[in-house]
């Protein structure tokens, strides 16, 4: 689809089952690649919104010393923001159970960070979607992470499974960025390359 990245071997630097079906969706042949135990620490100080850019360039530093000349990585990271606190990937039901019981009735952020980078140029950015759920009941919230256990989900939900169809009363913004990776401009960065 796009002429300009043929010359590139294109990475994508992810665990993310979604983000892989996401960029498949855009016909540009990749390839997954994955190193472990990426420091994914930030300063403190750091506002919310930029964290997920300054996470999304981090793994990017981590992966660029190896890239050959043709190659092309993109990475990325989702996080959850409510009432200005992160809102990570659950460690277990009570915590899950937790996050979604603090999302019920309320708005918050999604917001991801991408990097694409080759060796003699970097691009980075971050899309920011507002979500607004629906008041969520004990049970619907039990049911939900019983059976998708969504322990691998910054803020424990995917919007494309059963949570998004009862919950979501609306976003703002980019429905494939709250999934973990937007898409859209994803595609008018890449257009550059």
């Amino acid at each position: 689809m796009l002429d300009n990245l043929r010359k590139y071997k294109i990475l994508l630097a992810s665990k993310s089952p979604r983000r892989r079906e996401l960029l498949s969706e855009l016909r540009i042949p990749f390839n997954v690649v994955s190193i472990g135990g990426i420091d994914e620490t930030f300063p403190d100080t750091l506002p919310c919104d930029e964290i997920p850019q300054y996470l999304a360039n981090k793994k990017a530093d981590v992966y660029i010393s190896t890239l050959k000349g043709e190659e092309l990585v993109i990475t990325a990271d989702t996080l959850v923001i409510l009432d200005g606190e992160v809102l990570g990937k659950p460690h277990g039901h009570e915590e899950a159970e937790a996050m979604l019981a603090r999302l019920s009735g309320k708005v918050h952020k999604v917001v991801t960070g991408v990097c694409v980078s080759t060796r003699m140029k970097r691009i980075t950015f971050s899309t920011v979607t507002e979500v607004k759920f629906a008041d969520l009941s004990a049970e619907d919230i039990t049911y939900y992470v019983e059976n998708f256990l969504p322990f691998d989900k910054a803020g424990a939900y995917g919007i494309q499974e059963w949570i998004g169809c009862v919950a979501v009363e609306w976003i703002k913004g980019s429905f494939y960025n709250v999934m973990g990776l937007p898409v859209h401009q994803l595609f008018t960065v890449l257009k550059t390359f």
